[in-house]
């Protein structure tokens, strides 16, 4: 095991936490937008996009992709908002997050509370008054595996977490999909399964990156627990199921063959990149680079998926 991860995880913050309390607001609207975590909504925005793009062969309407876009966007927004709300504490202990709006007490618990409910309704009743109720459902149980299964349970509890946030990470794309078909085919399982193990590296290597704050706050990450050789034993495997499963949506989605080219190239070489790891001097360099090439492999992907849907 790595010198980093061989002590016990650290339950002395780096900063003394403090009362969570609602006196004394000085927060601005920029405060509120912040704990829907804007960034991650409008990545997620992307996959639910090619997703219905993809579905629909290129033909979907404006109102299809402004519902879906719009339902799917605020179910992500409750979910990081109640994120948000339950973490503030874990988050005045992590030197990344303690200065967030909700930490520092510049806004109210209970009205971010609120905001989380009602992005949670709001949204849910677009999708299944103007898509389908399936994509609906879908909404819904991704909210609960995110909020409930991975911040209220497994992210305080177990190395297991990943996992669970790699589920809710997946459902949008499929979001996308069914937002068409109305239907869970085998297509839309496909699209899961490659969306939850690209998940998987992209969060350990991310958990790398951040493995010292995550000790300061006592949060249960891979890393932390496990060490970095056997986190990066965990990341290859991940991979290596990614490959074979990026191939067959070839087989059971309206792609071409210059999809399945682009899936073995970038398979091969984020393999290469999982290989390298165990023999990188620097873990934590190495995990920057990994995390990065998992965008890049997502947003290619996509990207592909949107162009053989429109031509």
């Amino acid at each position: 095991m790595d010198q980093t991860a061989k002590s016990s995880i650290n339950r002395n913050p780096v900063m003394e936490p403090g009362p969570l309390s609602d006196l004394n607001r000085t927060g601005t609207l920029r405060d509120f937008v912040t704990v829907t975590k804007i960034g991650i909504t409008v990545a997620n925005m992307m996959t639910v996009f090619a997703g219905l793009w993809l579905a629909s062969g290129g033909q979907a309407t404006g109102t299809e992709i402004l519902f879906t876009l719009l339902g799917t966007a605020l179910v992500i927004m409750a979910g990081t908002c109640l994120n948000n709300y339950i973490d503030r504490d874990l988050d005045k202990m992590m030197q990344r997050t303690a200065s967030r709006a909700l930490p520092e007490g510049r806004i109210s618990a209970k009205a971010v509370l609120y905001m989380g409910l009602g992005f949670a309704t709001v949204g849910t009743v677009l999708l299944a008054t103007m898509i389908n109720p399936l994509t609906a459902i879908l909404g819904l149980i991704g909210l609960f595996d995110y909020v409930v299964i991975y911040t209220m349970w497994l992210k305080r509890t177990s190395t297991t977490s990943t996992i669970g946030g790699a589920i809710s990470g997946a459902v949008p794309l499929v979001m996308g999909w069914t937002a068409i078909t109305g239907q869970m085919d085998l297509a839309a399982w496909v699209l899961f399964t490659i969306m939850f193990l690209w998940q998987m590296p992209h969060t350990l290597a991310l958990a790398i990156r951040r493995s010292e704050d995550y000790r300061a706050a006592g949060i249960p990450v891979h890393p932390v627990v496990k060490g970095f050789e056997a986190t990066k034993r965990h990341n290859i495997r991940y991979v290596a199921g990614l490959i074979p499963a990026s191939f067959l949506l070839y087989k059971v989605a309206p792609v071409t063959e210059v999809y399945l080219y682009t899936a073995i190239v970038l398979g091969a070489i984020w393999f290469a990149l999982a290989v390298a790891g165990f023999f990188a001097k620097d873990t934590i360099k190495w995990s920057r680079i990994s995390f990065v090439f998992s965008l890049i492999y997502l947003t290619t992907i996509n990207v592909v998926w949107i162009i053989e849907a429109s031509i």
